[in-house]
């Protein structure tokens, strides 16, 4: 698969997702995060993590591999493999998977997602860098890391924009889950939540296994990096769609 020889060429179990990533909550308690992404090691995908009032957490994942890949870097109650398809416009975010169907209105670049589009692209996602500032990254939005351990994996999350969320319908089995609401309490899947006010962030993710850094050192791992794909430019909102695999 083309996959494979992908993470073959990074070398170092070496992984790249970039996409979007959206935190919202609602009135009935519920909280979503969806990733949406164009271009990742599995090809384009989008996948929805759920938490509800009481705390359970459930996956929705468009297929086996995906909900092999997500449930071993993330932690849930429950997954469900079903069809996920998601559109992005410049001012809108749909997603229909399952019983969850979404449609959030975007709003204005925030203040700090301005000033991380002034970032260089290739400073902005490199491990390293996500290393340093991963201490400040928690006083400025609570709850929110650059980098972390889950498992046997390191994760590094590079944020390249932020745009807030201004509007949401959602409904679950065709329940309204009530109007947009604060990611409040964090969510609880992996060792970073999403920011409390509802949000879609430009994000760059890099996942590798810890160790593979261990065992061959960290130089071995910055040249695997370098050998990556380095994003050109800051990444706007732009018009795209993802739909379940075949």
């Amino acid at each position: 698969p083309v996959w494979m020889h992908r993470r073959e060429a990074y070398g170092l179990g070496m992984e790249r997702f970039r996409g979007y990533i959206a935190g919202l909550g609602t009135a009935s308690g519920t909280r979503l995060v969806v990733g949406h992404w164009p271009d990742s090691p599995f090809g384009p995908f989008t996948d929805v993590m759920v938490e509800n009032r009481f705390g359970a957490r459930l996956l929705l994942a468009p297929s086996e591999a995906v909900a092999r890949y997500v449930s071993s870097t993330y932690t849930f109650d429950a997954i469900d493999v079903v069809p996920v398809s998601a559109f992005l416009s410049g001012d809108r975010l749909t997603v229909d998977g399952g019983a969850l169907r979404l449609s959030a209105r975007l709003g204005q670049v925030t203040l700090l997602g301005r000033l991380l589009q002034a970032v260089p692209a290739p400073l902005a996602v490199h491990p390293l860098w996500l290393q340093a500032v991963n201490p400040l990254a928690g006083l400025i939005v609570r709850g929110v890391r650059t980098a972390g351990t889950t498992g046997d994996r390191l994760e590094f999350y590079g944020v390249r924009s932020i745009r807030r969320l201004s509007s949401a319908q959602c409904s679950w089995n065709g329940k309204d889950l009530g109007p947009l609401a604060p990611v409040n309490p964090p969510v609880r899947f992996g060792f970073s939540s999403v920011p409390s006010r509802p949000q879609i962030l430009a994000v760059t993710t890099t996942i590798t296994a810890r160790n593979a850094v261990q065992s061959k050192g960290i130089r071995a791992w910055k040249t695997a990096f370098t050998r990556m794909p380095s994003p050109s430019g800051p990444i706007p909102v732009r018009p795209g769609s993802t739909q379940a695999p075949n």
